[in-house]
Protein backbone atom coordinates (compact mmCIF):
# COMPACT_ATOMS: atom_id res chain seq x y z
CA UNK A 1 0.00 0.00 0.00
CA UNK A 2 1.05 3.78 -0.46
CA UNK A 3 1.62 5.24 3.04
CA UNK A 4 3.69 8.61 3.68
CA UNK A 5 6.31 8.10 6.01
CA UNK A 6 9.06 9.67 8.22
CA UNK A 7 12.58 8.06 8.83
CA UNK A 8 13.84 11.61 10.65
CA UNK A 9 12.22 14.11 12.64
CA UNK A 10 12.28 17.69 10.80
CA UNK A 11 10.60 19.51 8.08
CA UNK A 12 8.13 18.80 5.66
CA UNK A 13 10.58 17.47 3.32
CA UNK A 14 10.51 14.12 5.55
CA UNK A 15 7.32 12.84 4.39
CA UNK A 16 8.02 10.20 1.96
CA UNK A 17 5.66 8.52 -0.10
CA UNK A 18 6.23 4.88 0.19
CA UNK A 19 4.99 1.33 -0.76
CA UNK A 20 4.58 -0.66 2.87
CA UNK A 21 2.93 -3.69 3.63
CA UNK A 22 -0.57 -3.50 4.63
CA UNK A 23 -0.97 -3.84 8.54
CA UNK A 24 -2.32 -6.62 10.14
CA UNK A 25 -5.16 -7.31 11.58
CA UNK A 26 -5.79 -8.13 15.52
CA UNK A 27 -8.51 -10.61 16.79
CA UNK A 28 -9.81 -7.25 18.40
CA UNK A 29 -8.93 -4.88 15.39
CA UNK A 30 -10.12 -4.26 12.30
CA UNK A 31 -8.53 -2.88 8.75
CA UNK A 32 -10.09 0.27 7.17
CA UNK A 33 -9.50 0.64 3.52
CA UNK A 34 -8.86 4.76 4.16
CA UNK A 35 -10.76 7.15 1.70
CA UNK A 36 -9.60 10.58 3.52
CA UNK A 37 -7.06 11.29 6.26
CA UNK A 38 -7.52 14.30 8.58
CA UNK A 39 -4.64 16.61 8.30
CA UNK A 40 -3.89 18.64 12.07
CA UNK A 41 -1.61 20.55 13.54
CA UNK A 42 -0.38 17.74 15.68
CA UNK A 43 0.92 16.16 13.12
CA UNK A 44 3.26 18.93 12.01
CA UNK A 45 4.64 19.03 15.95
CA UNK A 46 4.89 15.48 15.68
CA UNK A 47 7.06 15.14 12.36
CA UNK A 48 9.18 18.12 13.41
CA UNK A 49 10.18 15.78 16.96
CA UNK A 50 8.16 19.02 19.40
CA UNK A 51 5.55 16.57 20.90
CA UNK A 52 5.45 15.02 24.21
CA UNK A 53 5.08 11.27 22.49
CA UNK A 54 6.97 10.33 19.33
CA UNK A 55 6.83 7.45 17.69
CA UNK A 56 9.47 4.65 16.84
CA UNK A 57 10.79 5.40 12.95
CA UNK A 58 10.23 5.27 9.87
CA UNK A 59 6.53 6.12 11.34
CA UNK A 60 3.60 6.89 9.57
CA UNK A 61 1.86 10.07 10.83
CA UNK A 62 -2.16 10.63 10.88
CA UNK A 63 -4.49 10.18 13.74
CA UNK A 64 -8.00 10.43 11.96
CA UNK A 65 -9.55 8.90 8.87
CA UNK A 66 -12.48 7.51 7.43
CA UNK A 67 -13.25 4.75 5.00
CA UNK A 68 -14.80 1.13 4.70
CA UNK A 69 -13.88 -1.65 6.43
CA UNK A 70 -11.89 -4.19 4.47
CA UNK A 71 -11.21 -7.33 7.09
CA UNK A 72 -11.84 -7.75 10.60
CA UNK A 73 -10.51 -9.88 13.34
CA UNK A 74 -12.24 -13.05 15.04
CA UNK A 75 -13.32 -11.32 17.81
CA UNK A 76 -14.78 -7.86 16.15
CA UNK A 77 -18.93 -8.53 16.16
CA UNK A 78 -19.84 -4.76 15.81
CA UNK A 79 -18.41 -4.32 12.27
CA UNK A 80 -18.32 -6.01 8.99
CA UNK A 81 -16.58 -5.67 5.10
CA UNK A 82 -17.81 -2.66 3.45
CA UNK A 83 -19.17 -0.64 6.42
CA UNK A 84 -18.58 2.70 6.27
CA UNK A 85 -17.09 4.36 9.62
CA UNK A 86 -14.59 7.06 10.85
CA UNK A 87 -11.70 5.93 13.47
CA UNK A 88 -9.42 7.89 15.88
CA UNK A 89 -5.51 6.94 16.13
CA UNK A 90 -3.74 7.00 18.96
CA UNK A 91 -0.43 5.56 17.35
CA UNK A 92 -0.82 7.61 14.50
CA UNK A 93 -0.85 5.41 10.98
CA UNK A 94 -3.33 7.80 9.30
CA UNK A 95 -1.20 8.62 6.03
CA UNK A 96 -1.85 5.18 4.42
CA UNK A 97 -4.32 3.15 1.63
CA UNK A 98 -5.00 1.13 5.03
CA UNK A 99 -4.71 1.10 8.50
CA UNK A 100 -5.66 -1.23 11.33
CA UNK A 101 -7.52 -0.07 14.66
CA UNK A 102 -8.53 -1.30 17.44
CA UNK A 103 -12.77 -1.98 17.67
CA UNK A 104 -13.35 0.55 20.15
CA UNK A 105 -11.94 3.13 18.45
CA UNK A 106 -13.74 2.57 15.34
CA UNK A 107 -17.46 4.26 14.59
CA UNK A 108 -19.94 4.09 12.00
CA UNK A 109 -20.01 7.01 9.29
CA UNK A 110 -23.36 8.01 8.39
CA UNK A 111 -24.83 8.02 5.02
CA UNK A 112 -25.49 11.84 5.18
CA UNK A 113 -21.32 12.71 5.65
CA UNK A 114 -18.80 12.12 2.85
CA UNK A 115 -15.57 10.74 3.80
CA UNK A 116 -13.55 13.82 3.77
CA UNK A 117 -16.39 15.35 6.80
CA UNK A 118 -16.26 12.16 8.36
CA UNK A 119 -12.21 12.48 8.93
CA UNK A 120 -12.71 15.69 10.41
CA UNK A 121 -14.85 14.34 13.06
CA UNK A 122 -12.55 12.99 15.77
CA UNK A 123 -9.58 15.36 16.65
CA UNK A 124 -11.69 18.46 15.79
CA UNK A 125 -15.37 17.42 18.05
CA UNK A 126 -13.66 15.46 20.67
CA UNK A 127 -11.15 18.08 21.34
CA UNK A 128 -14.02 20.92 21.56
CA UNK A 129 -16.07 18.13 23.94
CA UNK A 130 -13.28 17.90 26.14
CA UNK A 131 -12.50 21.72 26.30
CA UNK A 132 -16.22 22.89 26.51
CA UNK A 133 -17.82 20.18 28.00
CA UNK A 134 -15.53 17.99 30.05
CA UNK A 135 -13.28 20.66 31.18
CA UNK A 136 -15.05 23.95 31.64
CA UNK A 137 -18.35 22.30 32.23
CA UNK A 138 -20.77 24.81 30.25
CA UNK A 139 -24.11 25.55 31.00
CA UNK A 140 -27.02 27.11 28.38
CA UNK A 141 -26.99 31.02 28.29
CA UNK A 142 -23.46 31.07 29.33
CA UNK A 143 -21.31 33.52 26.56
CA UNK A 144 -18.55 31.66 24.30
CA UNK A 145 -15.88 33.35 22.80
CA UNK A 146 -13.96 30.98 20.32
CA UNK A 147 -10.54 32.71 19.48
CA UNK A 148 -9.88 31.97 16.03
CA UNK A 149 -13.10 29.95 15.41
CA UNK A 150 -13.13 28.90 11.44
CA UNK A 151 -10.85 26.42 11.75
CA UNK A 152 -11.71 22.95 11.68
CA UNK A 153 -11.77 22.50 16.26
CA UNK A 154 -13.31 26.66 16.25
CA UNK A 155 -15.85 25.34 13.78
CA UNK A 156 -16.96 21.98 16.08
CA UNK A 157 -16.94 24.21 18.85
CA UNK A 158 -19.31 26.64 17.75
CA UNK A 159 -21.41 23.92 16.60
CA UNK A 160 -21.08 22.27 19.73
CA UNK A 161 -21.80 25.35 22.16
CA UNK A 162 -25.09 26.37 19.97
CA UNK A 163 -26.47 23.21 20.31
CA UNK A 164 -25.87 23.15 24.49
CA UNK A 165 -27.64 26.42 24.62
CA UNK A 166 -24.91 29.15 24.66
CA UNK A 167 -24.27 32.66 23.11
CA UNK A 168 -20.76 32.91 20.84
CA UNK A 169 -18.71 35.01 19.88
CA UNK A 170 -16.00 33.67 16.91
CA UNK A 171 -12.87 35.17 15.36
CA UNK A 172 -11.83 34.97 12.02
CA UNK A 173 -8.68 36.41 10.06
CA UNK A 174 -10.79 36.71 6.73
CA UNK A 175 -13.98 38.05 5.34
CA UNK A 176 -14.59 34.15 4.06
CA UNK A 177 -14.21 32.77 7.54
CA UNK A 178 -16.44 35.49 9.20
CA UNK A 179 -18.89 34.62 6.68
CA UNK A 180 -18.26 30.86 7.25
CA UNK A 181 -18.96 31.50 10.82
CA UNK A 182 -22.39 33.15 10.61
CA UNK A 183 -23.53 30.22 8.26
CA UNK A 184 -22.90 27.78 10.96
CA UNK A 185 -24.75 29.60 13.43
CA UNK A 186 -21.77 32.24 15.58
CA UNK A 187 -24.13 34.78 17.07
CA UNK A 188 -21.33 37.59 16.67
CA UNK A 189 -18.06 37.45 14.51
CA UNK A 190 -15.38 39.61 14.58
CA UNK A 191 -12.04 39.24 12.48
CA UNK A 192 -9.16 39.18 14.57
CA UNK A 193 -6.83 41.04 12.60
CA UNK A 194 -8.36 44.42 13.16
CA UNK A 195 -7.11 46.76 16.31
CA UNK A 196 -10.05 46.85 18.67
CA UNK A 197 -11.59 43.37 18.01
CA UNK A 198 -11.80 42.15 21.61
CA UNK A 199 -12.96 45.60 22.74
CA UNK A 200 -15.89 45.41 20.22
CA UNK A 201 -16.55 41.73 20.90
CA UNK A 202 -17.38 42.68 24.47
CA UNK A 203 -19.53 45.34 23.77
CA UNK A 204 -21.52 43.58 21.61
CA UNK A 205 -22.18 40.73 24.46
CA UNK A 206 -23.54 43.90 27.07
CA UNK A 207 -19.64 44.26 28.49
CA UNK A 208 -19.46 41.84 31.05
CA UNK A 209 -16.99 39.77 29.11
CA UNK A 210 -16.92 35.77 28.18
CA UNK A 211 -17.76 33.13 30.65
CA UNK A 212 -15.62 30.75 28.67
CA UNK A 213 -12.71 31.36 26.45
CA UNK A 214 -11.70 28.52 23.66
CA UNK A 215 -8.33 29.80 22.75
CA UNK A 216 -6.53 27.76 19.87
CA UNK A 217 -3.39 30.22 20.01
CA UNK A 218 -2.60 30.73 22.93
CA UNK A 219 1.26 32.29 22.78
CA UNK A 220 -0.41 34.95 20.53
CA UNK A 221 -3.72 35.93 22.87
CA UNK A 222 -3.71 34.03 25.86
CA UNK A 223 -2.45 37.47 27.82
CA UNK A 224 -5.84 39.65 25.86
CA UNK A 225 -7.80 36.64 26.92
CA UNK A 226 -7.47 37.73 30.74
CA UNK A 227 -8.76 41.39 29.94
CA UNK A 228 -11.78 40.05 28.41
CA UNK A 229 -13.30 37.86 31.01
CA UNK A 230 -16.37 37.65 33.29
CA UNK A 231 -16.48 36.51 37.34
CA UNK A 232 -15.06 33.28 37.00
CA UNK A 233 -14.69 32.33 33.87
CA UNK A 234 -12.90 29.43 32.23
CA UNK A 235 -10.17 29.65 29.63
CA UNK A 236 -9.31 26.42 27.80
CA UNK A 237 -6.46 26.21 25.96
CA UNK A 238 -6.21 23.75 23.26
CA UNK A 239 -3.57 25.04 20.61
CA UNK A 240 -0.12 26.72 21.19
CA UNK A 241 2.84 27.53 19.54
CA UNK A 242 5.25 29.02 21.62
CA UNK A 243 5.93 31.19 24.87
CA UNK A 244 3.31 33.65 26.00
CA UNK A 245 3.92 37.03 28.66
CA UNK A 246 0.53 37.52 30.83
CA UNK A 247 -0.34 39.76 33.87
CA UNK A 248 -2.17 37.57 36.05
CA UNK A 249 -4.03 40.33 37.63
CA UNK A 250 -7.10 40.43 35.39
CA UNK A 251 -6.99 36.60 35.95
CA UNK A 252 -6.71 36.91 39.53
CA UNK A 253 -9.48 40.54 39.67
CA UNK A 254 -12.13 37.78 37.83
CA UNK A 255 -10.89 35.15 39.76
CA UNK A 256 -10.66 32.94 36.54
CA UNK A 257 -9.16 29.71 35.63
CA UNK A 258 -6.57 28.53 32.76
CA UNK A 259 -7.11 25.04 31.98
CA UNK A 260 -4.77 23.16 29.62
CA UNK A 261 -6.79 20.68 27.03
CA UNK A 262 -5.07 17.57 25.50
CA UNK A 263 -6.96 14.59 23.58
CA UNK A 264 -4.42 12.54 24.45
CA UNK A 265 -5.37 12.87 28.42
CA UNK A 266 -9.07 11.61 27.75
CA UNK A 267 -9.90 7.97 28.85
CA UNK A 268 -11.71 5.34 27.37
CA UNK A 269 -14.59 5.99 29.16
CA UNK A 270 -14.29 9.81 28.04
CA UNK A 271 -13.70 8.61 24.78
CA UNK A 272 -16.85 6.47 24.85
CA UNK A 273 -18.97 9.03 26.41
CA UNK A 274 -18.05 11.80 24.06
CA UNK A 275 -18.52 9.55 20.75
CA UNK A 276 -22.08 8.69 22.26
CA UNK A 277 -22.82 12.95 22.14
CA UNK A 278 -21.46 13.57 18.83
CA UNK A 279 -22.94 10.12 17.20
CA UNK A 280 -26.36 12.16 18.24
CA UNK A 281 -25.14 15.28 17.20
CA UNK A 282 -24.89 14.18 13.90
CA UNK A 283 -27.91 12.67 13.39
CA UNK A 284 -29.44 15.69 14.58
CA UNK A 285 -27.92 17.54 12.13
CA UNK A 286 -25.98 19.68 14.52
CA UNK A 287 -22.38 17.99 13.86
CA UNK A 288 -21.72 19.26 9.97
CA UNK A 289 -18.16 18.97 9.38
CA UNK A 290 -16.60 21.71 7.15
CA UNK A 291 -14.13 20.50 4.62
CA UNK A 292 -11.89 23.24 3.42
CA UNK A 293 -9.17 21.49 1.31
CA UNK A 294 -8.19 17.97 -0.63
CA UNK A 295 -4.96 17.31 -0.76
CA UNK A 296 -3.16 13.68 -2.86
CA UNK A 297 -0.49 12.16 -0.43
CA UNK A 298 2.05 14.07 -3.24
CA UNK A 299 1.04 16.87 -1.63
CA UNK A 300 2.29 16.21 1.55
CA UNK A 301 4.52 18.78 1.94
CA UNK A 302 2.42 21.54 0.65
CA UNK A 303 -0.25 20.28 3.02
CA UNK A 304 1.62 20.40 6.29
CA UNK A 305 2.75 24.16 4.99
CA UNK A 306 -1.18 25.20 4.62
CA UNK A 307 -1.90 23.64 8.01
CA UNK A 308 0.45 26.11 10.27
CA UNK A 309 1.42 28.89 7.33
CA UNK A 310 -2.00 29.52 6.04
CA UNK A 311 -3.87 32.34 7.27
CA UNK A 312 -7.94 32.58 7.44
CA UNK A 313 -8.72 29.34 8.04
CA UNK A 314 -12.06 28.06 6.58
CA UNK A 315 -12.36 24.34 8.12
CA UNK A 316 -10.59 21.22 8.03
CA UNK A 317 -7.63 19.70 5.56
CA UNK A 318 -7.78 16.61 4.53
CA UNK A 319 -6.02 13.92 2.57
CA UNK A 320 -8.28 12.61 -0.03
CA UNK A 321 -7.40 8.90 -1.14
Amino acid sequence: MRALRIHKFGGPENLKLENIPIPPVGDSEVLVRVHAAGINPVDTYIREGAYAALPTLPAVLGREVAGQIEETGKNVSKFKKGDRVFACLPGNGGYAEYVSCEEEYVHYLAEKLSFSQGCGLYIPYFTAYRALVTKCHIKPGEVLLVHGASGAVGIAAVQLAKAYGLIVAGTAGSIEGMELLKNIGADHVFNHKEKGYLNNAVAAIGGQGFNVVLELLANVNLGADLTVLNQEARIAVVGCRGTVELNPRSLMLREGSIIGVMLGGATKEDLKKTAEVILKGIDQGWVNPIVAREYTLEEAAQAHHDIIYNSGARGKLVFRL
